[in-house]
Parts: structure tokens; sequence; C-alpha cells
């Protein structure tokens, strides 16, 4: 997001959101409270979905998709003998069962949906078709079929489990939805299955319990809001950083490729700085890097 008026701050914001806004609900908060100029998010959560929201200000937003392709984990809470319109408690039932699974049939299952897997997105999620969103054409009562696509789960494990409920924690990849693990999940057992509840533990280098809560931005002061934020550097710890020289960082400030120090692999992402301020992104040239995103500082 962005508008035209408003303070130039650069940095993140990290936002344990809880449930019943919607992310850009929060941005817009943030952006508000602050009076920034520029705001984005990292991550679209469900609104019934609490947990980590980072909100990235200003010249921050240019490292918004680094942080899209990090890792991130969720708790998530998967009732069984149901299956929703959106996969989730707020959908309308739509077909029951009165099968249950065992803790050891759930855990049997959980392998499969580990790795490198196929997962068709739920029909309300904001995927675009035909240049519309899902979750539109499902108000509208449409019934689209929406392509299996692939999503990388570095974990899924179960973390406890009553008759009618199963809690799971996953580790994953960019563009997993959790409700379409439910439902898979639920039909892979014959039971059927939603999200219950939902929450978002860390994304990247950002965790919930260190976030702000949300109610807390109307109550605080911009001084102290301010002083929770992060440096924009703080979503790039999984790119090398390099140094630039004097010389270099002039050259790089002004989109040309700069000498830096230190090494790399020949064309790898990586980070430069220079007494402590980051100065772009850009790929290792040996010796030089070619910025394709630099930072305006000021």
């Amino acid at each position: 997001m962005a508008r035209k008026k408003g303070r130039e701050i650069h940095g993140w914001l990290i936002v344990d959101k809880p449930a019943g806004i919607g992310s850009t609900d929060v941005v817009s908060k943030v952006r508000w409270a602050l009076d920034a100029k520029k705001a984005g998010h990292a991550g679209t959560l469900d609104p019934d979905a609490t947990g980590v929201l980072a909100v990235a200000l200003g010249e921050a937003t240019k490292t918004v998709p680094i942080l899209a392709e990090a890792l991130k984990a969720y708790d998530f809470t998967v009732a069984w003998g149901a299956e929703t319109t959106s996969d989730d408690a707020s959908g309308q039932v739509v077909k029951t069962s009165d099968a249950r699974p065992d803790e050891a049939a759930i855990r049997a299952a959980l392998p499969d949906f580990t790795g490198e897997i196929m997962q068709v997105p739920p029909a309300v999620s904001a995927v675009r078709v035909d240049g519309a969103r899902a979750y539109d054409l499902a108000r509208e009562g449409e019934v689209v079929e929406l392509a299996a696509r692939p999503l990388w789960v570095e974990s899924l494990e179960l973390l406890g489990a009553t008759r009618d409920n199963a809690a799971l924690r996953m580790v994953c990849g960019k563009g997993g939805y959790v409700r379409s693990i439910a439902r898979d999940l639920g039909r892979k057992l014959g039971c059927l299955g939603h999200v219950a509840q939902l929450r978002r533990i860390w994304s990247g280098p950002f965790e919930a319990d260190d976030g702000i809560a949300f109610d807390r931005i109307d109550r605080a002061n911009q001084a102290e809001i301010e002083a929770t934020l992060l440096p924009l550097q703080a979503a790039l710890a999984d790119l090398p950083e390099m140094q630039a020289t004097e010389i270099g960082a002039t050259r790089i400030l002004n989109g040309n490729p700069g000498q830096v120090l230190g090494h790399a692999e020949f064309g790898e992402e990586v980070w430069v700085s220079r007494n402590g301020r980051a100065l772009c992104i850009g790929r290792y040239m040996g010796g030089e890097v070619q910025p394709s995103r630099v930072f305006n500082l000021g």
C-alpha cells in the first residue's frame, strides 16, 4: 500500500494479529498510527487466524519478496467430522462424517503431507481465476476448479489429539494453505476435517511472541510504537551480507555495480551494507554486486 502524504519511516513492525480482522486492516492501522507514507505486509493471514503479521514500512517494502520466500510455522487445530465451504470454521458445512481417526492413524498419514506436495487451494482464497479472486467468485455462487500447485512442507507434526480434534504444527514454504492441509488430511483419514483454530507462530526471522499486540497500537503513542521497529535488514537474515567499499557504496546507490568485500557464490543473491547502513539487495558478480533493489534511506 502507498499514499502520497506521510512520513518517510523505514523498518518492520511485527504485529501479533488477533482473530476477526484482516491483514490489510492491520497494515492500515499501523500506517495511520505512525503516519507512514508507505506500508505493506509479508504474507496474508486469514481474518480468523492469529499470529505474526510482519508490516513493512518505507524502504523495507523492498525486502517483502525476500521474506515471502522464507519458511513459516503454524500451530493449528483440525476439527474432525465436517468439511466446510471455506475449509475452516467460518464456512458452511457441506459434508459430515461420524468416523473419527485414532492417534496412530493420524501419525501414519502425516508423511504424505511433507516434502514437495501438490496442494489445491481452498475455494475461498485469494487465488486469481481469470483475473478475479476465488473468494469473490465463491461469494457469487460460482463453482471454480482450482489447479493444484506445489508446496514445500518442511515438517508436519502432531502435538496432541482428542476424539474430535487434532493439534498440529506445520513448517512450510511460500503459498501454503493450512486449510487445505486440514481438508485433505480429513479426506485421507476418511473422517473429513476443517481448521478450527490457526496461529502463525513465526515467519522467517520474526516471531509472534515478539510482536506488538494489535490493541496496543491504539493505546500507545507514536514514539512508543516507533521504538519497537526493527531495521529493514532484519528480513535479510537468510541472505549473505557483504560490505561495500567507499567507492562501491557510491556506485551502488546510483544503481551501478559496486565493489564489495567478502565472498559469496557467483550469481548468489546478497545484501550489501556500508558502516551499518543497508544499501541494496543484488547479485554477487565476483568482487562486485549488481544491485536489483537499492534502499533510499535519505
